[in-house]
């Protein structure tokens, strides 16, 4: 169920992040109350997760992954330049998640 809070807790920050650069400096009310409610359920959804997941653990997933999946959008959909660097960035990120869950494994 962990697992489940947390993915959950992950969605809504990267609909949050997305709507926020949508929301063009919160002067567009519909995105920016997709970021606020986001977030809200974000970090409730996470609080939730804290209860029975190693925190280490679980920021670690829960800001890598919010990361790499919001730099790819970016990329992607909202114009921001492909390069070499950003694609190496994004996958040093998903590096480090992995190699702090298998640190905290032992």
């Amino acid at each position: 169920m962990m697992y489940v809070t947390l993915s959950g807790a992950i969605l809504a920050e990267i609909l949050a992040t997305t709507s926020m650069k949508l929301s063009d400096g919160f002067s567009k009310l519909w995105p920016s109350l997709g970021a606020v409610a986001g977030y809200l359920i974000a970090f409730a959804l996470l609080a939730q997760t804290l209860k029975t997941m190693n925190m280490g653990t679980a920021y670690a997933i829960w800001a890598g992954a919010g990361t790499a999946v919001v730099a790819v959008i970016g990329m992607l959909f909202l114009g921001e330049a492909v390069t070499a660097a950003r694609i190496g960035g994004v996958l040093l990120v998903i590096a480090g998640v992995v190699v702090l869950n298998l640190g905290g494994a032992h």
